[in-house]
C-alpha cells in the first residue's frame, strides 16, 4: 500500500473566526466521505498538499487548514489572541461550519497536541484519531529540545551554532529568541531556529541568513507557545487518560525531535490505543516508513469504523 496521488482541492476559503484572525480552510477528496481534519505542526508550519496522500480521496472528505498566524490564515505570523484554546474554539468553528457532527482527527508534532486537547475538551465530536511524532510540551519534553541537556548532546555542533546566533542577552535561550524575532534581525534568528529544529528531524538545514517569513512564522510561533508552555493547563496525559476513542499512535524510534518515550507513555494511558513504532522512522511524516505507517493506521481506523 503505497501514499495515495496529489489530488487538487475540491474547495477553498477563508473562515473569519474574531479577534482579526481569518483561517485558511481546503476540503478535498469525496465530499460524502468520512471526514478528517487534519492538524498541521509547528505551532505555525501550515498544512501542506502533501498531507493528503495518506487518505483514499474515495473514501475520505478531507479537511484541511492552517492555524492561527500560520500558512495561509491571515494575518501571517501573528502571536496576538493565538493560544491553544483559540485553536480549540477555530476547530469548533471549522467543524460547524462545514456542518459535520463527528470526525477522524489526523495530527503529528504539535498537531499531536493540538488533539490531545482537542480530545479532552470534545471528545463527543471524534470518531478515531491517528496521531503521529507525540508531543505532550511537558517541561522535560521543552527541555529536551532547548537546553544543553538535551538533543544538544546528540547534535554538539547544530546546537552549538544555534547558541552562536541566539539574538543577545542573558536569559533562557527561548526567551531570547522570542525577543530577537520581534526585532529588526527576526529573519535572520528564524533561520537559525528552524535550522536546529530541521536538524534534529533529519531534514536539510539552509544556509545562515535571513529566512523566510515562513520560517518566522515558524520560529516566532513556537516561542510564543512554548514559552508559556503551550498555554496547557493541564497534563495532557492526565486529561486525556482513559478515553475509549480509538487512537492509532505512529512513532519513528529514530524521532530526535520527540522522544519516543512520550509515544509510549500516551499509549498507557488510552486503552483503546495501538502502537506503532518505525524502527528506522524519523520526526517527519513524509520519512518513508513513517508515511507508510501513517496510510495503515488510517485504513485499519477506517475498518474499524465500518465494522
Amino acid at each position: 500500500m503505497a501514499l495515495f496521488p496529489y489530488l487538487d482541492a475540491n474547495r477553498q476559503f477563508y473562515l473569519p473566526v474574531g479577534e482579526g484572525h481569518q483561517l485558511y480552510v481546503e476540503e478535498s477528496g469525496n465530499p460524502q466521505g468520512s471526514p478528517v481534519v487534519v492538524l498541521h505542526g509547528g505551532p505555525g508550519g501550515g498544512c501542506s498538499p502533501a498531507l493528503r496522500r495518506f487518505f483514499d480521496p474515495q473514501k475520505f472528505r478531507m479537511i484541511l487548514f492552517d492555524q492561527r498566524g500560520s500558512g495561509q490564515s491571515r494575518p501571517l505570523g501573528s502571536i496576538d489572541n493565538n493560544t491553544l484554546s483559540h485553536l480549540l474554539l477555530d476547530l469548533e468553528k471549522i467543524r460547524q461550519a462545514l456542518h459535520i457532527e463527528r470526525w477522524m482527527v489526523f495530527g503529528g508534532s504539535w498537531g499531536a497536541t493540538l488533539a490531545l486537547a482537542y480530545l479532552a475538551a470534545f471528545p463527543q465530536y471524534i470518531t478515531a484519531m491517528v496521531l503521529r511524532g507525540i508531543f505532550l510540551c511537558r517541561e522535560r519534553d521543552l527541555d529536551w529540545l532547548y537546553t544543553s541537556k538535551g538533543a544538544a548532546r546528540l547534535f554538539p555542533e547544530a546546537w552549538q551554532a544555534l547558541e552562536q546566533q541566539a539574538p543577545p542577552g542573558s536569559g533562557h535561550l527561548l526567551e531570547r529568541y522570542y525577543q530577537g524575532l520581534q526585532g529588526d534581525d527576526a529573519h535572520r534568528y528564524a533561520r537559525a531556529w528552524c535550522n536546529w529544529e530541521s536538524t534534529l528531524a533529519l531534514m536539510p538545514t539552509q544556509p545562515p541568513g535571513a529566512g523566510s517569513d515562513g520560517e518566522l512564522c515558524m520560529a516566532r510561533q513556537e516561542t510564543h507557545y512554548f514559552l508559556a508552555g503551550g498555554f496547557i493547563e493541564r497534563p495532557l496525559l492526565e486529561v486525556c487518560a482513559g478515553s475509549q476513542v480509538p487512537v492509532e499512535i505512529v512513532h519513528g524510534r529514530r524521532d530526535f525531535v520527540c522522544p519516543p518515550e512520550q509515544a509510549l507513555a500516551l499509549h498507557q494511558v488510552l486503552p483503546n490505543s495501538e502502537l506503532n513504532w518505525v524502527d528506522r522512522g524519523g520526526h517527519s511524516s513524509m520519512d518513508p516508513g513513517v508515511a507508510q505507517a501513517l496510510v495503515n493506521a488510517v485504513t485499519r481506523l477506517d475498518r474499524r469504523a465500518k465494522q
